[in-house]
């Protein structure tokens, strides 16, 4: 087909080099096929920062509503899988909570308790893996806290959402999915209904009932749920990565702490947790250099969006001081701009400042070199440091 014939490079790229470091073929892809079509994804890759934007933003010509939109397929229609009068519907009610303001006031003491007493069952070891030990469980207990499900705990939290996460998977790399995955939907559609019947509870999902159905509410905590424990996890653990591999660069922030922030937006940049998102074209259009045709798969590759060098000059190189850092994608762009960007930021800023202030000498074990992983999710498998004076 055409598009095959003009994009070359898209047809030499798999998915297994774009989950294991993509940068360099992003990198090429940008400069000679800012829309590439790979055969192996079946559809569109986008790595230029203004077609990005252009295709986030008209949700008219590119959607997310359509029947091959994985998640959906797992836990309903959502305001992640909804375009127009029904986005809109389903995503307001739960706007209120994650403002500036209410996200500092309602959430910043919560986090400051989670972080300092996971800080401290840690210390005395010395070393630990951070992914798994600190930013997973902390992403987990604000995600809990945040619903505020009556009688659930944060192991159950994580238990669905780890199931969840599988079908979807499952499903986006064309597989049927396990039994599970509906199961741990089923489960936690029913502490939804239950939350939502204690009219006395102070919930979120009790405020959003009054404009939702319970099957609705129940979707949206679903995603609620898989945006603030997975992208925000993969959060703290790449900017400790992006910190820690420049001693640097962390001696700045260690120096002048106002800089935290500057380092948190500079790593969204490099490596943001969510590395693509898909959207569906509604007609035929013109996109970049090449004509999309209705029904096609458009993936938005935001790791490619936000090395852009016409916007991020030397944009390989982590700079804690980058003055435009902020111009990032990592939290899309349009209607779908992420719902609770303002308490991944917060959460981030009080993990990584807990964890300097408090483990002295914080480093990164040599004899667990990593890096991140993912083609839709990037983050290291584990990261594994060390504090302290001794080896």
């Amino acid at each position: 087909m055409n598009a095959v014939a003009s994009s070359p490079l898209g047809a030499a790229t798999t998915l297994a080099e774009l989950t294991r470091d993509p940068h360099a073929r992003l990198a090429r892809l940008r400069a000679h096929e800012p829309v590439s079509w790979l055969p192996e994804l079946d559809g569109w890759l986008v790595t230029r920062r203004d077609l990005a934007m252009s295709v986030m933003r008209d949700a008219e010509t590119f959607t997310v509503d359509d029947p091959r939109f994985s998640t959906a397929q797992v836990v309903g229609p959502s305001m992640l899988s909804l375009d127009g009068a029904p986005h809109a519907r389903h995503r307001e009610p739960f706007t209120a909570p994650f403002r500036p303001r209410a996200v500092h006031d309602g959430f910043a003491s919560f986090i400051e308790g989670e972080s300092d007493r996971l800080i401290t069952a840690l210390a005395p070891a010395g070393t630990a893996d951070l992914r798994r030990a600190f930013a997973g469980p902390l992403a987990v207990a604000v995600v809990t806290e945040a619903l505020g499900l009556v009688g659930t705990s944060t192991a159950t939290v994580l238990s669905w959402y780890d199931s969840i996460v599988a079908a979807v998977s499952d499903i986006t790399a064309g597989q049927a999915a396990g039994p599970a995955g509906t199961a741990a939907y089923a489960e936690l559609r029913a502490a939804v209904e239950a939350t939502v019947a204690d009219r006395d509870a102070a919930s979120l999902l009790v405020s959003a009932a009054g404009r939702l159905t319970p099957a609705e509410v129940a979707s949206n905590a679903a995603v609620l749920m898989f945006g603030g424990i997975e992208t925000t996890e993969g959060m703290i653990t790449n900017a400790l990565l992006h910190l820690l591999s420049h001693p640097d660069q962390l001696a700045l922030v260690r120096t002048d702490p106002d800089l935290l922030d500057g380092a948190i937006e500079e790593s969204l940049r490099l490596e943001p947790g969510a590395a693509v998102v898909d959207r569906y074209a509604t007609r035929d259009t013109v996109l970049g250099p090449v004509t999309v045709r209705r029904g096609d798969l458009v993936t938005v590759s935001l790791a490619g969006a936000n090395r852009d060098p016409e916007v991020f000059p030397d944009p390989d190189r982590f700079d804690v001081r980058r003055e435009n850092a902020r111009l990032q994608l990592a939290f899309a762009h349009g209607p779908h701009y992420c719902l609770a960007a303002h308490l991944a930021r917060l959460e981030t800023r009080i993990a990584l400042r807990q964890l300097l202030e408090r483990l002295p000498a914080l480093r990164l074990d040599p004899a667990h070199p990593t890096a991140p992983y993912g083609l839709v999710f990037r983050k290291p498998l584990s990261l594994q440091v060390l504090w302290g004076s001794g080896d």
